[in-house]
């Protein structure tokens, strides 16, 4: 079974810092192109970033430009979001992707687009950030 399991979130004060973590299991997580997205309440899902599954570029939406990296690691068979300065309105559940695509680059504009062909979504983890 392909499964992603995102773990890191909780609740952060204004300000501070946070890791998550992306464990892919039943695949190699390698092969694909790989999404951060969040949802905030009564928001739609949108997307983070993204880094590529053969040339490691990483594409980003303005959402969080400046205060998020992403990392994988192959050996863990796992991918990281570290966020920085994080703001009340970065509360969400954040989720993570894996997608295959013929195209050597990832696209995080288009959220839809991570639910079409090869692909494996996580369950999300929890952001809340508040004093």
């Amino acid at each position: 079974q392909l499964q992603l399991v995102e773990s890191g979130g909780g609740l952060v004060q204004p300000g501070g810092s946070l890791s998550l973590s992306c464990a892919a299991s039943g695949f190699v997580l390698d092969g694909y192109h790989i999404g951060w997205f969040r949802q905030a309440p009564g928001k739609e899902r949108e997307g983070v970033l993204c880094i590529s599954r053969n040339n490691g570029i990483i594409r980003y939406t303005d959402s969080m430009r400046g205060r998020v990296t992403i990392s994988r690691d192959n050996a863990k068979n796992s991918a990281y979001l570290a966020i920085s300065s994080l703001k009340p309105e970065d509360t969400a559940v954040y989720y993570c992707a894996a997608r295959w695509t013929f195209d050597n680059t990832c696209d995080i504009q288009n959220t839809a687009n991570w639910h079409q062909g090869t692909h494996v979504w996580g369950q999300g983890t929890q952001v809340t950030v508040s004093s």
